[in-house]
């Protein structure tokens, strides 16, 4: 089994590719798959969140890339920057990770885990929220000192309140 310690930010091309869920890619001590159907030992450092596009070396050397897989998720859109604070604000409330995936037809948008009591909750803020199969990665939070992935449009920053509560997981 290839086992994984750290992440790898050295040149070369990678040799696999590991395919997680962003629930899977917050444990630092996890057993999968590599998309070739190769068994992999995580042991990452504690804290460790793994974005699409981060690589990883294997204990045979090998690089890993990190593809985040697509998964039911909402995304909410508004006609105003004030309709999305709203709703931003009461995600975080709830300390809901928020990916911010910028504007697109004129509609600023989030995208968050497919809930049906969130969307019920957005809908009543006067949000349109349409279910869609995506790769989802959240804000990393105004305190983890962490690099941000995902979409780099020029869409104001929302952080997730309560971003902490995310690392309580038990590995």
């Amino acid at each position: 089994m290839l086992t994984i310690t750290d992440r790898f930010d050295g040149p070369g091309p990678a040799g696999a590719e590991l395919v997680l869920p962003f629930e899977l890619r917050q444990r630092s001590r996890l057993r999968a798959r590599l998309a070739s159907g190769e068994e992999v030992a995580l042991l990452l450092p504690r804290g460790t969140v793994l974005r699409g596009g981060d690589r990883l070396r294997g204990d045979d050397g090998r690089v890993v890339t990190v593809v985040a897989e697509p998964e039911p998720v909402y995304r909410v859109e508004c006609h105003t920057a004030e309709e999305l604070a709203r709703c931003a604000y009461h995600l975080g409330n709830r300390h809901t990770a928020v990916q911010i995936i910028g504007a697109r037809n004129g509609h600023y948008a989030l995208r968050i885990l497919a809930d049906p009591v969130l969307k019920e909750m957005l809908e009543g803020l006067h949000a349109h929220v349409t279910a869609e199969s995506a790769p989802f990665e959240p804000e990393t939070g105004a305190y983890s000192g962490a690099h941000h992935h995902g979409d780099h449009s020029h869409a104001p920053r929302i952080h997730r309140a309560g971003e902490a509560a995310a690392h309580h997981h038990h590995d």
